[in-house]
């Protein structure tokens, strides 16, 4: 089959090649997946799990990309509740070779059914993002109807997610990012946004959840934000600060059938978009995933045309 792999860390996304591996076999309780679409997310080349295995040992040249739409085409041993044929979308392992390309092995707890109204390019742009959002909204940050968010980075792929989660459940979201990006947050769910680099952070008040997806002196400045009670959320590390009155949280998002079910129906419905940038072929992945000017949204590569 055809795959791209990585080797070497420090070439990043450059160091992507294309190549010919041999198909993957299913393990106890796996599925064989032909991979329709893959999403791709740039910082997985900084994670251990594309490098290494669990026992830290080197396990290049491995296949990055752990996000997918594809239908089930083998069953391991054991494997029960999906069957051969069937439309797939999920969350793969992330210390096994990944989604880029045209077969992946994974554990069938890890996919939920994708309906047939569902394209496979927008299948593969949702577990990442939205089971990221969902889970620091709902699991993490308790977020209930008629609370207050902010949401850093609000016109990427993640934080478009949790804007449209949030004012679905009744929150009132302020936006921050770029100012190119105010409309697209808006656009998106935002009630109000914030210019990072023109506006002033700390005017939007007390709050009771922030979703940080940035850091840095953004996500330390945050903490003053939180109200006595409320929840600072991080997907990108421990928080530097923690809120005076309220808790912080850190986690790394995990695959979950029925939240990926609530997910793509919210998506049937209406009430919820991806938000895609840009959409390539297996073929052209590397040049696509090394892209020469700033994109928002996802980068979708179709594995079949």
């Amino acid at each position: 089959m055809k795959a791209i792999v990585v080797t070497d860390q420090a070439a990043g996304t450059a160091g992507m090649k294309l190549v010919e591996r041999p198909e993957p076999q299913p393990a106890i309780n796996d599925v064989i997946v032909q991979v329709h679409a893959s999403g791709f997310v740039p910082t997985e080349l900084e994670w251990p799990s594309t490098w290494t295995d669990r026992l830290d040992r080197d396990r290049t040249p491995s296949i990055p990309g752990h996000e997918l739409a594809g239908v089930v085409t083998a069953l391991g041993y054991g494997t029960t509740g999906l069957s051969v044929g069937q439309r797939v979308f999920g969350l793969a392992d992330w210390y096994r070779d990944g989604t880029l390309a045209e077969y992946v092995a994974m554990e069938a707890r890890n996919l939920a059914p994708l309906p047939g109204d569902v394209s496979f390019t927008m299948g593969g742009s949702l577990p990442i993002s939205g089971l990221t959002a969902w889970q620091g909204l709902f699991q993490h940050g308790r977020l209930q109807a008629g609370q207050s968010v902010v949401v850093h980075g609000a016109a990427g792929a993640v934080g478009s997610m949790v804007a449209q989660l949030a004012r679905d459940a009744g929150a009132y979201v302020i936006g921050t990012g770029r100012a190119a990006d105010r409309q697209t947050a808006l656009d998106f769910g935002a009630n109000e946004f914030v210019d990072l680099n023109n506006d002033i952070l700390e005017d939007v008040g007390r709050v009771d959840l922030v979703f940080d997806g940035i850091g840095g002196a953004i996500g330390k400045r945050s903490a003053g934000l939180i109200r006595a009670g409320g929840t600072l959320v991080s997907v990108v590390g421990p928080a530097e600060a923690r809120p005076a009155e309220g808790r912080a949280v850190d986690f790394v998002v995990e695959s979950d059938r029925a939240q990926l079910s609530e997910i793509v129906q919210r998506l049937r419905d209406g009430r919820l978009r991806t938000h895609i940038g840009s959409v390539s072929s297996l073929d052209d992945a590397v040049a696509a995933l090394n892209p020469t000017e700033r994109r928002k949204g996802k980068t979708i590569i179709r594995v079949r045309p």
